[in-house]
């Protein structure tokens, strides 16, 4: 087969299935902007193009449609590169693209014969997802209005598409109900053999106001979070206002945060430079800042490592798309405890293989937390089931990564996919 691979940040979540694709014997091309595109040597037998970054809306554009405006600029982009691509010879079979940022947008016009797979990450709503979760953030109906406006790049990659993927069931049911008959539901995966426990592993760092660098270990009392960024859409506010009664009950704890300070989902504070700077203005007076470290962004060796070393790790988001991290921290044998809410809950049974919280109570989480640190030995089979859900329903190589192949040969071979989730088995049972 000839395969079209097209996202703004390549590889995205194709950094598994397009060099396996080519592997396989296919001719695989992949798309990117080229200010975003994150790989630098392609494997043998894939090709990257890349395309001028597009400009934005214009100046005058109404801050509903401005988000659209760049979309249809950057379909362009995408059109411009498939029309070179075309006057080279390469017409795909099939084209795996996110639509989310408008580059599936024309494609369907200039590839008709090809067949189109939709990556559908989220779908939009103003009540009962993420918009209007949290108090502390309200909407408005000006927010309504927009969010409505926001889906409409997603509406044309919906009704363009040939069949949509999706990663988790919660997220399938997010979209409108007369296209989830066309999508599936397959996780990107986790590659287990890479991210899994390592009791030799280490973790050093360097406590506020010292010289020596302390190195931490499994077995010690370490508590890791985990954001891209730093923000109240994935709990920050909630964890750092756990943290001061957590330390004061575990003076021996020390305290991981990786991720950075810019915004990934929702708005910016108003009155700090950013979300970390605001939250330690609030509790920061309270906390033994010796035992906080903030990372910021690292490389994902030391990502492994803190989770390898983490006693207890903590993972809260609002109804959003689920993070890559959890479920690499549950492969890694973490004992997690999240946030009851509905994304979570499809993978984190509370007392099966993970803890789960109110989101927004930082007194829960502290006493939670606190507990766990005090019975490890109590709470280890949570540490073994929380791989073996990963193993069972989100493994790379034996569940996900086959699956995902297979969406693609049925849609060139004309079959309709199934739409049988990949992780339909049940979580497996206590091995005791």
């Amino acid at each position: 087969m000839k395969l079209l691979f097209v996202h703004q940040n390549f590889p995205g979540q194709y950094r598994h299935l397009a060099p396996a694709m080519a592997a396989a014997g296919h001719e695989v091309v992949c798309m990117g902007d080229d200010g975003n595109v994150l790989i630098q040597s392609p494997p043998s037998g894939m090709v990257v193009v890349r395309y001028p970054p597009p400009a934005g809306a214009s100046p005058g554009s109404h801050h509903y449609v401005a988000g659209f405006e760049a979309a249809v600029r950057r379909g362009q982009a995408v059109l411009r590169a498939c029309m070179e691509l075309g006057r080279q010879g390469f017409i795909p079979d099939v084209i795996c693209a996110h639509p989310g940022w408008g580059e599936s947008l024309f494609l369907k016009d200039i590839y008709p014969q090809a067949k189109l797979l939709a990556y559908l990450e989220f779908f939009y709503n103003a009540r009962g997802q993420d918009a209007g979760f949290d108090p502390e953030f309200p909407g408005t109906l000006d927010d309504t209005f927009r969010i409505r406006i926001k889906n409409s790049v997603l509406l044309h990659g919906l009704q363009a598409m040939d069949w949509g993927v999706t990663p988790t069931r919660w997220q399938a049911q997010r979209f409108p109900a007369d296209v989830q008959h066309r999508i599936s539901t397959v996780h990107d995966g986790v590659d287990t053999r890479l991210v899994c426990p390592d009791p030799a592993a280490t973790l050093t760092v360097t406590p506020e106001g010292a010289s020596t660098p302390l190195t931490l270990r499994p077995g010690d009392e370490v508590v890791t979070f985990v954001n891209r960024n730093l923000e109240p859409y994935r709990g920050f506010h909630t964890f750092m206002r756990a943290l001061p009664e957590l330390l004061r009950r575990r003076p021996n704890a020390q305290v991981v945060v990786l991720g950075g300070d810019e915004v990934s989902y929702g708005s910016r504070p108003t009155n700090h430079p950013h979300y970390r700077a605001q939250y330690l203005a609030e509790v920061g007076a309270n906390l033994d800042l010796s035992r906080v470290h903030f990372l910021g962004k690292v490389p994902y060796s030391t990502f492994l490592s803190a989770l390898r070393v983490s006693a207890v790790h903590v993972y809260l988001s609002y109804p959003f798309v689920l993070s890559w991290s959890l479920m690499e921290a549950m492969a890694a044998g973490c004992l997690v405890v999240a946030s009851d809410t509905a994304p979570v809950r499809e993978v984190v049974r509370h007392g099966h293989n993970g803890l789960l919280v109110d989101f927004f109570s930082p007194g829960q989480l502290a006493e939670t937390v606190a507990t766990a640190l005090e019975n490890p030995q109590r709470l280890e089979r949570l540490r073994r089931r929380a791989r073996e859900t990963i193993l069972a329903r989100y493994d790379l190589e034996t569940i996900c990564l086959p699956a995902q192949m297979r969406l693609i040969e049925d849609l060139a071979a004309g079959r309709t996919p199934s739409r049988r989730p990949a992780d339909s088995k049940p979580l497996p049972a206590p091995t005791e």
